[in-house]
């Protein structure tokens, strides 16, 4: 029986006290024992050993006590378990040397057993929870095919994703191939996941905001809709598109547990477009944590009064930055522990 179970709690609807947090990337960059590790190891062997992954995944719940924990892991581990090379470059980023341009290299990926090929990923799950020991939940996550076909594609982060967009309206056979592919992976990779013993999944959109629309359903929603119904009988799901606010009344009856909002869309537009009766998670500007930690305070108050305290998970609208103080990522999360209406 997990002790704190506020962030399950608020998952299911229920009237809470005050409201759970916890931020997207916590376990990492802007802590100083994460870049202790991170002199020593590369970033896929941190991923990788499932000693370090889950020791990077219980320092900040130590350090600030946040209401849930995240495995430290990376989206692109399902690429690699599909039998395409995936490097990460410093000061660069993902780097895949081979990208997949033709209906014929699509054809030669592999769908692979998930829980045998990332069974490194269950060893860090089931490490976690005997770290955790019960006191808090466990996040479980995934990137949606749409933002792991960009990176397989493109082969890189971009700031248009054209490559990746030009298979789709190219070759959308191909394009289509290639992600009931990953979406059947992504599956496969979560339900083990929930049997190693996470307590919620979330499927990152990161890219999906680089679509119109017309096509985010076409090449985005249509397969996280698949995830979404084939996980929620097995435990709670949380949906977060970067930029895809046109989504929102779609999400909201998806089936999902809950829906990442980024800092883009107000918490009444949120409400409004969801119809105010699904979990909301969000969306402070993972910037605005470089505001004095006494503005934190006052600005993450005046976003649970938006949001309302129940049907909502304090969380940041992406990932924290790796400059953020230490100090400020107190605030934030000292502002929703402290927050009384």
């Amino acid at each position: 029986m997990i002790k704190n179970d506020l962030f399950l709690r608020a998952l299911r609807g229920e009237t809470v006290s005050r409201p759970p947090v916890w931020m997207m990337r916590q376990a990492g960059r802007y802590l100083p024992e994460f870049m202790a590790i991170r002199e020593k190891y590369d970033f896929f062997t941190r991923c990788q050993t499932p000693e370090l992954a889950s020791e990077i995944t219980v320092q900040p719940i130590r350090r600030y006590g946040m209401d849930a924990a995240i495995l430290f892991s990376d989206i692109l581990v399902i690429p690699q378990a599909m039998g395409i090379e995936v490097q990460m470059k410093p000061d660069f980023g993902p780097y895949l040397p081979h990208p997949i341009r033709s209906k014929k290299e699509v054809d030669a990926i592999r769908v692979p057993d998930a829980a045998e090929a990332l069974d490194y990923v269950m060893q860090a799950i089931r490490m976690t929870k005997e770290k955790l020991a019960d006191e808090v939940p466990l996040i479980g996550f995934a990137g949606s095919p749409w933002t792991i076909l960009c990176y397989c594609v493109q082969g890189q982060g971009s700031k248009s994703f054209d490559k990746a967009k030009a298979l789709c309206f190219s070759d959308p056979r191909a394009a289509h191939a290639l992600l009931q592919k990953i979406t059947d992976t992504t599956i496969d990779y979560l339900k083990a996941k929930v049997r190693a013993g996470v307590d919620a999944v979330q499927v990152f959109d990161s890219w999906g905001g680089m679509l119109s629309p017309e096509d985010y359903q076409e090449f985005s929603w249509h397969y996280i809709q698949q995830i979404i119904d084939a996980l929620k009988e097995d435990t709670e799901v949380i949906v977060f598109g970067k930029g895809c606010w046109f989504a929102l009344g779609e999400m909201a009856k998806s089936g999902a547990s809950a829906i990442g909002i980024d800092w883009t869309c107000s918490a009444r537009n949120a409400r409004y477009l969801t119809g105010g009766k699904i979990t909301l998670q969000g969306n402070f500007d993972p910037a605005r944590l470089l505001s004095p930690p006494d503005e934190i305070t006052r600005r993450v108050t005046e976003m649970i009064r938006a949001f309302g305290k129940d049907r909502y998970i304090a969380n940041l609208g992406h990932g924290i930055l790796p400059n953020i103080p230490l100090e400020n990522a107190r605030a934030f999360v000292d502002a929703v522990k402290n927050f009384k209406e």
